[in-house]
C-alpha cells in the first residue's frame, strides 16, 4: 500500500512546500511539460508517463518552430530584466542572468538555440539589442534603448548641447574681436633714435658767443616755491588719490569677461576621466606583468569613459587596461597634442614650453574658435600627444 499525500500543516507537508518553493536541478526539468522533477527517479517516472510521449510526439512534428517560440521567449524575458533593473548602465551578463532564473518558472536556456550564455550575449550584440564587450571578469552587456520617448528626449538633449557650445563659441569669438579692437586703438609707442651724422668724418662746431651775455647787467631771478594744485576737474576724472602711485591697474571689463569666461569653461569640462582615441600613453602599473611596464601605446578604442583598448607601440600586442593604470606622454616642443581636460578640452594643441620644476606645459590651440591663443600652467595629465 503506497503512502499518501502529507497531511496540511504537518511537518513533511511544510517541508515539501519549502523544497518545491526553491530552485531544482536543470537536468530534471522538462521544459515541454514545464514539470520540474525532485531527483532522477522523478524524472525518469516523468518521462514514461503517457502526458509527456504526447508531448514529445508534438515536438518532434515541427521541432524548429517550438525551439524558435522557446528561443524568443527566452531573449524578451531576458531583456525585460536588463531593461527594467539595470537600464542602459553596463553590467556583467551572468548578473542579469541570476536574476532571471531566480524565477522558479523561468524557460531555460537548455530548450533555446543557444548551447551557453557566451553564445546568447554575442547574438545580443551582432543584432543591436546591446552592447557585448569581453573582459578578464567575461562578458558584460549595455542595454540599447530604443523606445521612441527615450530616442525624443536625448535628441532634445543633444540639441540643447550644440545650441550651448555654439552660444559659447560666439561669445569666444566676440572676445576675440574685442580683443584685436582694443590692441589696434592703442596708441602706437614713440620710439627715439640716437643722433647721426651723415658725413662721419666732418666735425662739429659750436659757435657760442658768451662775452656779450656775460657783459650784460641782468638781475637776479628769485622762483618762488609752490605747492602742485590740482583742479577738482581733474581729481574727478582721473580719479586722484593723494599719496597713490599709478603702478596698479585696475583690470578693465574685457579683461573681467575673459577670466570669468575661462573659470565657467575651467568648471564644466573639468571630468574625472581623461582617454580618448588617437593619443599616445605609458602604462605605469606592474598588474600586467613586467614585460608591458613603461611601455608606449596608442589608444585604439575607449570603453565606458574610464577603460581603453590600446595597441603597444613596439610589440603590437592589443591590450584593455583602465586609465588608474596609464599615464599621458608628453612630446618634444612644437609637437601637436591633445587636450584632454579642463577648458579647452577636445582641442588640438601645439606645445610651446616645458616647466619640469613644476610639470606645466605652455601651449598654443591649433584648433577651433580659439586657434592662436596662447595657454600656460597646463598640467601634465592635461595634455597627451597625439600618434
Amino acid at each position: 500500500m503506497g503512502k499518501g499525500k502529507a497531511e496540511a500543516g504537518t511537518p513533511k507537508y511544510l517541508a515539501n512546500k519549502m523544497k518545491a518553493k526553491g530552485l531544482q536541478k536543470l537536468r530534471w526539468y522538462c521544459q515541454m511539460c514545464e514539470k520540474q522533477c525532485r531527483d532522477e527517479n522523478g524524472f525518469k517516472c516523468h518521462t514514461m508517463s503517457e502526458s509527456h510521449q504526447r508531448q514529445i510526439l508534438l515536438f518532434a512534428g515541427n521541432a524548429g518552430r517550438f525551439i524558435d517560440s522557446f528561443s524568443s521567449e527566452f531573449m524578451t524575458g531576458y531583456l525585460q530584466i536588463l531593461r527594467r533593473q539595470f537600464g542602459t548602465r553596463r553590467v556583467a551578463a551572468n548578473k542579469v542572468y541570476q536574476e532571471y532564473i531566480s524565477d522558479r518558472h523561468h524557460l531555460h536556456m537548455n530548450s533555446t538555440k543557444w548551447h551557453s550564455l557566451s553564445e546568447f550575449v554575442k547574438f545580443l550584440g551582432r543584432n543591436g539589442h546591446c552592447v557585448a564587450d569581453e573582459t578578464e571578469k567575461g562578458w558584460f552587456i549595455t542595454y540599447i534603448d530604443r523606445d521612441p520617448e527615450t530616442l525624443a528626449m536625448q535628441e532634445k538633449v543633444a540639441k540643447k548641447q550644440k545650441m550651448d557650445k555654439d552660444d559659447e563659441e560666439r561669445l569666444a569669438e566676440f572676445i576675440e574681436e574685442q580683443v584685436r579692437r582694443g590692441h589696434k586703438e592703442e596708441e602706437p609707442s614713440t620710439s627715439y633714435s640716437g643722433l647721426k651724422r651723415e658725413n662721419e668724418e666732418e666735425t662739429i662746431k659750436l659757435d657760442m658767443k658768451l662775452g656779450a651775455i656775460l657783459k650784460a647787467e641782468s638781475k637776479p631771478i628769485k622762483l618762488e616755491k609752490r605747492p602742485l594744485e590740482l583742479s577738482d576737474e581733474f581729481k574727478k576724472e582721473k580719479k586722484y588719490k593723494p599719496g597713490s602711485s599709478s603702478g596698479s591697474k585696475k583690470p578693465s571689463v574685457l579683461e573681467e569677461m575673459i577670466r570669468e569666461e575661462e573659470i565657467k569653461k575651467e568648471k564644466s569640462n573639468r571630468k574625472d576621466y581623461w582617454l580618448a582615441e588617437g593619443i599616445v600613453v605609458k602604462l605605469v602599473s606592474k598588474s600586467l606583468g613586467e614585460k608591458y611596464y613603461k611601455e608606449k601605446g596608442v589608444v585604439l578604442d575607449v570603453i565606458d569613459k574610464y577603460r581603453a583598448k590600446i595597441k603597444l607601440l613596439e610589440t603590437g600586442d592589443k591590450l584593455k587596461v583602465d586609465q588608474a593604470h596609464l599615464e599621458t606622454v608628453i612630446p618634444a616642443i612644437s609637437k601637436q597634442v591633445l587636450v584632454l581636460n579642463g577648458g579647452y578640452r577636445g582641442n588640438i594643441a601645439t606645445l610651446k614650453e616645458i616647466d619640469t620644476d613644476s610639470y606645466c606645459v605652455t601651449i598654443e590651440i591649433a584648433s577651433g574658435p580659439l586657434k592662436g591663443r596662447i595657454v600656460n600652467n597646463v598640467q601634465y595629465e592635461d595634455v597627451s600627444k597625439l600618434f
